[in-house]
């Protein structure tokens, strides 16, 4: 477990739905990955790799709604600028299962 935080801390992450509308593969990431574009409604399109070509095909991807963390710093991965983290979960295989609202929700809605 990590160390505990304060609820104040936790209003610090933006967590949004948004909906992937572009995969791509990416050559140049050093472990296998795709490059994504995610419609996060009012919040625009953005852009982010993801190790996650285990389990998802490009098709499985498109036009799925993901989780993410908005409010990071964009980050260099390679020769290309990631802006988002899309959250998921490693299984007992180590491979990462994406995290997603149980309905379809509004692009931009915030996890609260």
């Amino acid at each position: 477990m990590k160390e505990a935080i304060t609820f104040e801390d936790f209003l610090k992450v933006d967590i949004r739905i948004g909906t992937i509308i572009e995969v791509n593969d990416f050559p140049k990431a050093r472990k296998p990955a795709y490059q994504l574009k995610i419609d996060f409604g009012h919040l625009g399109i953005k852009k982010t790799s993801a190790q996650i070509t285990d389990l998802y095909s490009k098709k499985d991807l498109l036009d799925k709604q993901v989780s993410a963390i908005v409010n990071f710093k964009p980050r260099q991965i390679a020769n290309f600028m990631s802006e988002v983290l899309v959250l998921g979960i490693y299984n007992t295989e180590g491979n990462v299962v994406l995290l997603k609202a149980s309905k379809a929700v509004k692009n931009g809605e915030q996890v609260s």
